[in-house]
């Protein structure tokens, strides 16, 4: 039994099968309609979650299967007190898979080790998203048709935001990646990334102006400010607009420069954005369907 906790879970060949099998998802669904078929998906979500939960369920029931869980800590026995350990041992009598997401960091480690099912890390407080990160993974090389050798804007809340740092520690397993961060000074990115960079010996570069780096950026990933990760509603104020990226700004960059964002956006992407060809942030999240789709087959042993 496999479970996935961080997109380092797998090696970059099995990342190239999955990829390989999400793109045959994507040209040939009704092959996989019913390849999970009597199988139960159970969604656990301490946190709230449109995209993550949805795609989750959408994948499942697109392979046949079906769904159980809940999307609310508080609609949870967690409201009652019960531990993580104890429902992740309920969930594996009554599904054979579980998606997991929680504030707490570590929560769907410790999941892991108590269950009789495959856990699949759903994000987990400021620390992981791992099936973001093979969505994001997945949408570079359909897109650009390569993992490696581009130069990759990283904008906005790079302090907190468990996507940014789920994509780093992912893609610096593959070959001449640039990385550029741009946000303020309050929200860079962690000094373990940097550390770990500079060990590596991977270019790096710190900015705060994103006009400035645009037109060198093969990849420009957005994120927004997460209200929820900060301590005081001060902050959060004075620094959700810092960036927002608009018609004007998009100009400066190549033809063929690529704008992801994991969503949700408030306002950090304008909407006159949206109808650019190099805004790919809807298709991206339709990756992530295929993407968890190939997740859920190989965790269960039918990706053949």
């Amino acid at each position: 039994m496999r479970h996935l906790m961080s997109p380092l879970d797998f090696t970059t060949e099995e990342l190239d099968s999955l990829f390989d099998l999400a793109n045959d998802i994507e040209r040939n669904p009704d092959k996989y309609a019913h390849a999970c078929e009597g199988k139960i998906l159970a969604t656990c979500f301490y946190e709230p979650s449109t995209r993550t939960r949805l795609s989750f369920e959408s994948a499942m029931t697109r392979l046949g299967g079906r769904v159980i869980g809940f999307a609310d800590a508080s609609s949870s026995s967690a409201s009652k007190g019960e531990s993580v350990s104890d429902t992740i041992r309920i969930i594996s009598c009554y599904a054979d898979i579980c998606a997991m997401r929680h504030p707490k960091e570590g929560a769907p480690m410790v999941a892991a080790e108590k269950s009789a099912i495959p856990v699949i890390n759903a994000g987990d407080g400021g620390h992981q998203h791992p099936t973001q990160t093979l969505t994001d993974l997945l949408t570079i090389r359909s897109l650009k048709g390569r993992l490696g050798n581009f130069t990759i804007g990283l904008c906005g809340d790079l302090k907190f935001g468990r996507t940014v740092h789920s994509l780093i520690n992912a893609l610096v397993r593959y070959d001449n990646i640039r990385f550029v961060f741009i946000s303020p000074e309050e929200l860079k990115v962690p000094d373990y990334i940097t550390d770990m960079l500079k060990d590596k010996g991977i270019p790096y570069q710190e900015v705060i102006r994103l006009e400035q780096i645009m037109p060198a950026l093969d990849l420009l990933y957005m994120t927004r400010v997460q209200k929820e990760r900060f301590f005081n509603e001060e902050d959060y104020v004075r620094l959700k607009d810092f960036y927002i990226l608009n018609a004007s700004k998009l100009t400066l960059a190549k033809k063929d420069m690529l704008v992801l964002h994991p969503l949700p956006r408030v306002n950090e992407i304008s909407v006159e954005v949206d109808d650019d060809p190099r805004a790919v942030y809807f298709k991206q999240a339709q990756f992530g369907v295929y993407v968890r789709m190939a997740l859920i087959l190989t965790l269960l042993g039918k990706e053949r």
